[in-house]
């Protein structure tokens, strides 16, 4: 039986020849990644627990008995207030309404996924690595505790004959395989993976309640009918992940944007919105070019 190395790739063969190294790759994005010079080095990850209190007993961020008292008007984000057309009826009755976004829920989860982050960059750096292609986040709530786990893996990787990455920061991104190939075909490299939290609280005003409830009551409106202060609490969480998102791109184009929304009902009409916006931060360095066929690994004939 002959030696099948003398057909591998000069770059193969070094990587079979040296030590052993890891990777997250399935096989073909691990195929399609070799072809462009990429050489996996390790698997590499992040971890963190963030922990903070929700909505628990004593928190100033229950509804209270005034839209005013500690409103976030004068800090800039995002609010809108609901008024009962009814006037005064009963101490149990929802005089008000508000739509409010937690700019502390948003800055607890940023610190939390920027310490994972950072922590598998470091593990990447370590392995003197150019970038850490495959990444893969996961974000955790731990039952009631508001204890959040921000979890990353990705999989270093080397350029072949590449010089170091510029401030000794490797590139990241969710991207592997044929969709890397292609950006980079287009003319795109990565840069980071960027990702922002909006989180919106609704806390309802009498009209919401009536229509989250599902009932007749009185004054509300009889039929299919919009619920005007959610709808309206869901686009601003929206357009709030994609808000801050741009503040992270700076200039850059954003590819492979996915948003995934979750929604936590906290009593009758009252919720919490979290948005997440993530998407690959990339930057255009050379026209289109066509890459070259890949070279065939299983001969037919």
């Amino acid at each position: 039986m002959s030696d099948a190395s003398g057909d591998l790739p000069e770059a193969a063969v070094r990587r079979l020849e040296s030590g052993a190294f890891s990777s997250g790759l399935t096989v073909p994005d691990f195929a399609a990644c070799l072809d462009v010079g990429l050489q996996p080095v390790a698997l590499v990850q992040g971890f963190c627990v963030m922990q903070w209190g929700w909505y628990g007993a004593g928190s100033t961020y229950m509804r209270g008995m005034s839209p005013y008292v500690g409103g976030p008007e004068s800090a800039g984000a995002y609010s809108e207030t609901y008024r009962c057309p009814h006037g005064f009826v009963s101490a149990e009755h929802r005089a008000w309404g508000q739509n409010m976004e937690q700019t502390w829920v948003e800055s607890a989860w940023a610190q939390g996924y920027g310490s994972a982050f950072g922590r598998m960059l470091e593990e990447a750096r370590a392995h003197g690595a150019h970038g850490v292609i495959g990444v893969a986040d996961r974000v955790d709530n731990v039952s009631d505790t508001g204890t959040t786990e921000f979890h990353f893996l990705g999989t270093a990787v080397v350029v072949d004959g590449g010089p170091p990455p510029a401030g000794g920061t490797p590139w990241t991104t969710f991207l592997a395989g044929q969709r890397l190939t292609k950006s980079i075909e287009a003319g795109f490299m990565p840069v980071a993976v960027v990702a922002a939290l909006a989180s919106v609280r609704v806390w309802a005003y009498c009209m919401t309640e009536y229509l989250m409830e599902g009932s007749l009551s009185w004054g509300a409106p009889t039929g299919p009918h919009p619920v005007e202060q959610v709808s309206r609490a869901h686009m601003a969480a929206r357009q709030l992940a994609r808000k801050h998102v741009r503040g992270q791109l700076a200039g850059d184009a954003l590819h492979g944007a996915r948003i995934d929304v979750v929604t936590r009902e906290l009593s009758q009409g009252d919720e919490v919105i979290d948005c997440t916006l993530r998407g690959n931060r990339m930057r255009r360095f050379k026209d289109f070019d066509p890459l070259a066929l890949p070279r065939p690994t299983v001969r037919l004939s």
